[in-house]
């Protein structure tokens, strides 16, 4: 294989974790870095899927990394994740492993793969101050004037939206542009998940983490040292179950509206993914449904003709 680290990508409950750990079982000498803007944080474990079990294969510890690295209640951001992927893969080749990248963050994959390096854009207080007043509509037409937004992450509340724009007129009064990291190469694989069959695994997933895995009860004890507003910039688990847990929803509602929203973040991510494509990214598509042994050999040719 030529290139220097596989990826591999898929939307939320497409089975892209397992795939990662079973290739690297198989490989031997591979390890994982994770790509997931919400895995960075401890205690945040059955919200955001950890599923940490999955890195167990046939006895075997896969390694992972850039996993429980934040507290909950930080602002872990894409200039943070940059610096710690870099510093995790010189690391990883340097013991002569091989590095998979996986997850579903489409833009911290992107800024990988794409060579980008945005630079850390400090508090801006009377801009803070300014905004404070403004209604979350207010601000994602403010943000519109700076950028076309490709997704709603930004204006997922008004905490995100203020320090989107923040970010926007930082660049704009500084004329920062991005600037590059080291090349490296990727075969990129990406895991493809019938809709229909994306839209129940999810509820599945929502329904076992509520009833079985106990999510209420995480977000209550993360609620004991972190803010409401906080958590609740977190978005999808962490916005609906905080409204539940202060009042705001009712449990019906809460399920009824996360739900909803899961699927359209997952949504989100196929059509972030298909961009990269547009964007000069080559992601070689494997079937979710085909059996473990059936991913992995493909992924074996792949990297024969690589």
């Amino acid at each position: 294989m030529t290139s220097d680290i596989i990826t591999i990508l898929g939307p939320t409950a497409s089975g892209k974790t397992t795939l990662a750990a079973h290739l690297a079982s198989q490989l031997g000498n591979a390890e994982i870095i994770s790509a997931d803007s919400r895995q960075v944080y401890k205690g945040m474990d059955v919200g955001t899927g950890k599923d940490l079990a999955d890195y167990q294969v046939n006895g075997q510890q896969i390694p992972y990394h850039l996993i429980d690295i934040a507290d909950a209640g930080e602002k872990y951001n894409l200039f943070q994740y940059q610096q710690d992927f870099w510093h995790t893969y010189y690391n990883i080749i340097g013991r002569g492993n091989l590095p998979i990248l996986c997850g579903g963050t489409g833009l911290y994959i992107e800024s990988v793969l794409k060579s980008y390096r945005m630079v850390p854009v400090p508090e801006n207080a009377a801009l803070r101050d300014k905004l404070a007043a403004c209604s979350l509509e207010e601000l994602t037409e403010i943000l519109k004037g700076y950028k076309t937004l490709h997704n709603t992450t930004d204006v997922d509340t008004p905490k995100r939206a203020i320090r989107a724009i923040e970010i926007q007129e930082y660049y704009r009064q500084n004329n920062i542009e991005e600037r590059e990291f080291p090349q490296v190469k990727s075969l990129t694989i990406g895991v493809d998940i019938d809709r229909e069959l994306r839209r129940r695994k999810i509820t599945e997933r929502l329904h076992k983490r509520l009833e079985e895995e106990n999510m209420v009860g995480e977000v209550r004890k993360l609620l004991e040292t972190v803010a409401p507003e906080d958590l609740i910039y977190y978005g999808l688990e962490y916005k609906y179950l905080t409204l539940y847990c202060i009042g705001q929803l009712s449990y019906d509602e809460m399920i009824r509206q996360l739900e909803i929203a899961i699927h359209q973040f997952a949504k989100r991510q196929m059509t972030w993914f298909r961009g990269m494509e547009r964007r000069g990214i080559q992601i070689h598509w494997i079937d979710a449904m085909l059996p473990m042994e059936e991913k992995i050999q493909r992924i074996r040719e792949l990297m024969q003709n690589d």
